[in-house]
């Protein structure tokens, strides 16, 4: 470092520089690399600081997101993390100190509200944001973290969180990690996994899926596992007209094109699934399953009608189950 004589001085040693009469800057070498303290505040990596190279990954993913059917709220929360991940690298570069935000999360639901999506986008959002440097999402259950033996669940809950670190554990169904005081092996799993969350704090992300009333009887499983969640993020079902829209959504990814007149009979019979069970109507299996069929009825009428066009599906191809 040289001399400035605008700016300040700088020590003999060469570490200590003096920007302006309010503060100092102290800028230390080491085999992590350089680290800067400003007054008194706490070390940190000095190349923290500059922008990372732009590789379009963010916008691509927050487009990914955004492209999502339905799901306001929890894109919301998603975003929001960026935003506090920005304010906590600048109050850093100002010398404050910083808040150390739990990013654990409860994601509760039925099934097929894009719990499972969402837990994939927030892995590849929080390495786009600098919050995790790997990014990866290990999705595991029960079965993967609890032994057959005693002395088995341990190593083998240990493995599964070292095989995360740097990205998110995503643990489906949680709530069968408890079934009851008496299940000893599905206990140890959870302290377990409560002592790696306190160990690893910095380079894992847990996320915990299930329905809603069995996960709040889960957290009450372990004096310490509500309290490390304190993000509960509430899928809600699809609406029939979200459904709708899942549909076209999920055809033009096959390559395939609804007609208009489509829309009307599907929407009426996600309205009718829905008003007779609205817990297993009003996820994106419908209209998975829906499309699956409509496909299947259109190619069989392709092979009699050999000019009609290849992607198009029309009403008479759909197929509702009552």
């Amino acid at each position: 470092w040289r001399n400035n004589a605008n700016n300040g001085t700088v020590a003999e040693d060469g570490t200590t520089y003096t920007i302006d009469a309010a503060g100092t800057v102290t800028l230390t070498a080491g085999p992590e690399g350089v680290l800067f303290r400003l007054n008194d505040g706490a070390d940190q990596p000095l190349f923290d600081l500059l922008p990372a190279a732009y590789t379009g990954a963010l916008d691509a993913i927050r487009a990914e997101i955004n492209e999502l059917v339905g799901l306001a709220p929890v894109k919301e929360y998603v975003f929001g993390l960026a935003d506090n991940l920005q304010v906590q690298q600048r109050r850093a570069a100002a010398g404050l100190k910083t808040a150390s935000l739990s990013m654990h999360m409860i994601f509760t639901g039925n099934p097929g509200t894009g719990k499972t999506t969402i837990a994939r986008l927030v892995a590849r959002y929080l390495k786009a944001i600098g919050a995790l440097k790997g990014g990866q999402l290990v999705e595991v259950t029960r079965a993967d973290l609890v032994g057959r033996y005693t002395g088995h669940t341990a190593p083998l809950t240990n493995s599964v969180i070292e095989s995360a670190l740097g990205g998110v554990l995503f643990i489906d169904e949680a709530y069968s990690l408890y079934r009851g005081e008496q299940d000893s092996f599905g206990l140890e799993a959870i302290d377990t996994l409560v002592k790696g969350m306190e160990d690893h704090r910095d380079e894992l992300v847990v996320i915990l899926a299930g329905y809603t009333k069995e996960m709040e009887t889960f957290l009450t499983a372990n004096s310490g596992l509500a309290s490390r969640f304190p993000n509960k993020i509430e899928f809600p079902d699809y609406t029939a007209d979200e459904l709708l829209d899942i549909t076209t959504v999920l055809a033009k990814g096959k390559g395939y094109r609804l007609a208009e007149s489509c829309t009307f009979p599907l929407l009426g019979y996600y309205k009718r699934r829905q008003a007779l069970d609205s817990r297993t109507a009003g996820n994106g299996r419908l209209a998975r399953n829906t499309l699956e069929k409509a496909i299947f009825n259109q190619s069989r009428r392709l092979v009699a009608e050999p000019a009609a066009e290849l992607d198009l599906i029309l009403p008479g191809d759909l197929e509702f189950e009552e």
